[in-house]
Parts: structure tokens; sequence; C-alpha cells
């Protein structure tokens, strides 16, 4: 039996009302689904990164608790860390008046200044001669003056000191400093490379084309774009000169004593607050010198960029 024309009209439009109440359902239905996937984390508490957060907050707390405890203990009045007796900063009074001690930093500074000074000129160089330009063995030269980065400690002051015997070198102040020049060299060099790197070469090409000498292209355009890679690099080996306790030990002749082995003949008797004190200082002054590294190698990207 056919089906009337106006009915056949009603029918279609209840079939297309239908299904735009099917569109509209399906509609709400994505957009609850949306609400959910994108608001639904920031509402609700993911496991996963409370865990995360949970980790990261031991972790800082595994690194960072003992540096709280040592600078709680250097303001005890007590000579001994095992209970609290009251506030003073007599242990910092007695640091500053410490004429060993004193005498140990600036034997310290002294070698860190002059083996970064060095390193600083041999490692930019150095940095330089490997990027720049091509030569046999160049492979076998760049992983050998790396070395250092992953050698012990102790190899280094063992073979060192070895040398130095070889050649008849008596150990004194300066043996120390050349040891000191051997890692220093390494860290420069390798925070140099990292910001050679990603210089324009055409630069240096462009300044010879206007006439430079390659003297003058290095002195007056490539070593103003690496000043703050030499800067940051001299800094970090800065720090780890002034720390070094095997490599000084092993290489030190009579009368040179730096810092560390200072601080290393007091503790095997007990850590004295003054210790303490002293090593409060010496957080506090390397976390200076980090801070202005990182503001220099942040300075010189922000200028590459711009």
């Amino acid at each position: 039996m056919a089906i009337p024309r106006r009915n056949a009209k009603l029918g279609d439009r209840r079939v297309i009302l239908s299904h735009q109440g099917a569109n509209i359902q399906d509609s709400d239905t994505i957009a609850r689904r949306i609400h959910v996937s994108v608001i639904g984390p920031q509402a609700k508490t993911n496991p996963r990164a409370s865990w995360q957060a949970l980790f990261s907050l031991l972790m800082f707390g595994f690194m960072y608790l003992p540096i709280v405890v040592l600078t709680f203990y250097s303001f005890n009045q007590s000579a001994y860390s095992a209970s609290w007796t009251g506030f003073t900063l007599a242990w910092y009074r007695k640091f500053f008046a410490d004429e060993r001690i004193l005498a140990a930093l600036q034997t310290s500074l002294i070698v860190a200044l002059v083996a970064v000074a060095i390193a600083a000129v041999l490692g930019t160089l150095m940095t330089v001669g490997l990027t720049r330009y091509h030569f046999p063995g160049k492979g076998l030269y760049r992983g050998m003056s790396y070395l250092p980065l992953i050698i012990p400690d102790i190899a280094i002051a063992v073979a060192t000191l070895v040398f130095l015997a070889v050649v008849a070198i008596p150990l004194s102040l300066w043996t120390i400093v050349a040891a000191h020049v051997v890692f220093c060299l390494s860290y420069v060099a390798i925070v140099v490379s990292t910001r050679l790197t990603g210089l324009d070469s055409h630069l240096e090409e462009a300044a010879l084309d206007l006439g430079a000498t390659p003297t003058q292209a290095f002195m007056q355009v490539l070593l103003p774009e690496l000043m703050p890679a030499i800067v940051s690099g001299c800094l970090l080996a800065f720090v780890l000169s002034m720390d070094d306790f095997l490599i000084a030990s092993f290489t030190a002749g009579g009368g040179a004593t730096t810092l560390p082995m200072e601080i290393f003949s007091r503790i095997r008797t007990g850590v004295k607050p003054d210790i303490n004190a002293l090593s409060v200082v010496l957080i506090l002054a390397s976390g200076f010198v980090a801070f202005v590294a990182e503001s220099i190698r942040y300075q010189g990207s922000q200028k590459r960029f711009k």
C-alpha cells in the first residue's frame, strides 16, 4: 500500500529530527569526554605524578639534607655535634683567625688560579684547532684530550707522580699546578667545544675576506663569541681545582698544603665545629661561582639568539 505524500514528508521530518537529536546527544557525550580528559587530570590527582613528586622530594632531601644539618651545627655552641646547646658565631670567628687554614686557602687559590689560567689558554686553542682544522689523527687526539674526564683521579695522581720521579723534578707547589692543568684543560675544552660547534664558521671567513689576518679574525671575531663559554669553563675548573685532594696529596712538596689536605688532616681526629663553619663557607662560595657561571652562560646564549 502506497504512503501518501504528506505522510511521507512527515515521516522524513521525524527521521531528520531523530538524527538531529542523536547528533546533539553525541555532541554532549563528546563534550563531556573532552571535559573529563582535559580538566580531569587537573581536578584529580594522578597517582603517577604523585609518585614522581615524592621521588623527586626524596632525592632532593638525600642530596641537600646533609648540607642543612652541617649548616645547623656550624652555629652550635657546643664543641661536639651530639646535642644543641645554643647559637654562636664563635666557630666562624675562629676559622677566619686560624693562620694554618688561611695559609692553606691561599695555597689552594694560587694553585687554582694559575692552573685555570693555563688551562684557559691551552684549552681554547686546542678546541679551535680540533674544530676548525683537519689533520691526520684528529679523532684520536680529540678522544685523548677528554680522557682526564673519565680517568679516575688516583690514576692521574699516580701517573703524574711516576712521571715527575722519572724526569727527576722535585715535588713543590708548581707540581700541583702542573697536575691540575691536566684535568682543568679538559673541562675548559669541553665547555668551549660546545659553544664553538654552534657558531657559524663563515664569520671568520668574512673577516678574512675583508682583509683581516687569521690572528685578527680570531681575536676580534671568534674570541668574543667564545668568551662566555671560556669564563664558564674556567669557573667550573676553578671549583674542581679548589676541591681536589687526591691529586694534590700525591704531587705536593714540603710546605705545599692545600685547603682539602688541611681539612683532611684535621678530621682524622673527629669533625670539629670550626670545620663545619669552613665547609659552609666553601659551599656558599661554590654555589656563588656556579651561579655566576650559569648567568654568564645564559647571557651568552641569549646574546647569540638575538
